[in-house]
Formats: C-alpha cells, structure tokens, sequence
C-alpha cells in the first residue's frame, strides 16, 4: 500500500457550528450545536433539554426506530430524533467522521430541503484530521432487498462509495429518473446536497391529519400539483429528484456506524428499503468486514474538503 494513500486519517469539524430552524414534520422550532469530537467518536446525537443531557444517540442503523417519510433514531428509553438523514448525509458526504450533534428537539431542522445549508455551514469552519486512521467498511459480498417493485443492493466495489439511484413515480412531473456517481465530497456538495426533498399536494390533508409535515411549506419542500410545481421558483436541477433521493441514502448507509467501501443500487428506493439493505449487510458477518487505512501525514486542518477516498488497506 503506498505512503500516499488518501484520506487515510479519520476528520472532525474544525469549529463548534450553531444552527437553527423548524422540524419538518413537528413545525417546532429548533437548535442544532455540532461539536468537534475526537476520533472513534463516530456520529452522535445528544439531546437536551432545557439545557440537561437526557439522551445519546449513536447514529447507527441498530439505533433506527421508524422510517415513516423520514429516518428516525433513539434509545431503548424511547427518546427519538427524527429526520436525521439530510444532516448526516452532509457529515458523510463531506468525509466527517466524528461529530456530537446536540439538539434540544426530537427532530433536525428541515432548512431549506436538502443538506446545503448544512454543507454550508460546515465549509465555513472547515474539517481537521485526527492522528487516528479511518477505519471503513467494506463489502465482500452482494447483498439485496426486494419489496414489491422496489429494490436494492449493496456489493463489493474497488474503493469508496459507489450510488446508483433510480426513481419512477406515475407523476408525469417526475417520471423515471436514474444518476449514478462515485460519492466524494465535491461530488457530494456540487451535485447533490442542493437538492430538495418533495411531496406532493394531494397528500397533504392526509399528512396532516397524521400529524406529519407541520412544517412543510414552499420555502423548504418541492410541492407537486398535478400537472405543475407550485414553488414559485421551480426545480434547482432538472433532476432535482433523483439527486434527493441520493442525498437521502448518503445519510441512510451513514448508520452504518463508518464510510463504507461499496457499491449500492436501487430502484423506486426510499428509507425503508435503504435501512433494511443495511440492517441485511450487517447481519451477514461474511458480507462485510472492517479494514483500516495506513497510518500516513500528520494530522492537518482542512480549510475546504478532506480528500477523496482511494483506496483501503487490508
């Protein structure tokens, strides 16, 4: 293995971030403080309130409680965190690897739909390198999920993360659309984390009667009609779609407790189908196995974006 290998010390946030916003689902207003961590931290929520610690979270797919419209974590005692996804996949995408996320709500803040903001904020204050060498996981063997019509799968690949995502919705505004990209953290912030998550009207009563989405409104969801886009501004991206539907499963397989080393395929996927391919993985000890990068550089603050991921050592 070269001494040049790539990506190969584990990250956390260079600076404390605050962010504020509503829950998507909740309508309720809420703070967000991401704290740098040290290594082998991982990903974790703590959640307070009035300023007392009354959970820790880890984020990891055996922590997942429900996959209505959204990923939902907690503990054992019944304490949850709801929409986890669009903030975990902007600490994913972008290569973190350990950060405590405190939040004083059971949900994150919707933003503007996507993990931009989140991107955003993150770019801002920069990643720092940890003396510790990433560990990944990696796949050794393909393995599937079929509901009805949908499916996915994740199998073996050269190095870092593979996405082919395609949707196919009766809606003539979506239709079927497909994208596939080896996942890094430009590709992640230039072609992915802008886009917004989307719902359709002539579900909204229904939703609401159900006490979901109490807090979506134009400014931070895609609302279809049945024959237009209501926001008054329209799509970011032709195929704004298709890339939140990849952004959703970035931040799914990030339970998956380290940056996987993998190729994951799906079709007219969505929460549920991208948790039970994980759950599936993970359950099968031969289909997977942890492997760590050699130990190269001294650790450095990233002003912009950790590397790319090449490769991974046996």
């Amino acid at each position: 293995m070269s001494n040049r290998f790539i990506g190969a010390r584990q990250t956390t946030i260079a600076r404390e971030i605050e962010v504020h916003g509503t829950g998507v689902h909740s309508g309720a207003p809420v703070s967000v403080i991401l704290h740098p961590a040290a290594a082998d931290t991982g990903l974790r929520f703590i959640v307070t309130k009035r300023g007392r610690i009354t959970a820790e979270i880890p984020a990891k797919v055996c922590n997942v409680k429900n996959l209505t419209l959204c990923t939902v974590i907690g503990n054992d005692e019944g304490v949850t965190v709801s929409t986890v996804e669009h903030l975990l996949a902007a600490l994913r995408g972008l290569h973190i690897d350990n950060c405590v996320i405190e939040i004083d709500s059971k949900e994150v803040p919707i933003m503007d739909g996507s993990s931009k903001p989140f991107v955003d904020a993150i770019d801002e204050v920069g990643v720092r390198e940890l003396a510790a060498p990433r560990r990944f996981l990696k796949v050794l063997k393909t393995v599937r999920v079929e509901e009805g019509d949908c499916w996915g799968e994740l199998g073996p690949h050269s190095s870092g993360l593979h996405l082919d995502v395609e949707i196919d919705f009766p809606s003539p505004i979506i239709g079927r659309q497909r994208m596939a990209f080896e996942m890094s953290p430009g590709v992640f912030r230039n072609e992915v984390a802008h886009a917004r998550t989307f719902g359709f009207m002539s579900d909204v009563e229904r939703l609401w009667k159900a006490g979901l989405a109490l807090g979506a409104n134009l400014t931070n969801t895609v609302a279809i009609g049945d024959d237009r886009i209501m926001n008054r501004e329209g799509l970011r991206d032709p195929q704004e779609f298709v890339r939140h539907k990849m952004l959703d499963a970035v931040g799914d397989l990030g339970l998956a407790g380290h940056p996987i080393i993998g190729a994951y395929r799906s079709l007219r996927g969505g929460h549920r189908l991208n948790s039970l391919v994980l759950q599936k993985l993970l359950e099968d000890t031969t289909a997977w196995a942890i492997v760590q990068a050699p130990r190269v550089r001294e650790p450095r603050t990233l002003p912009f974006e950790p590397a790319v991921v090449a490769a991974a050592g046996e």
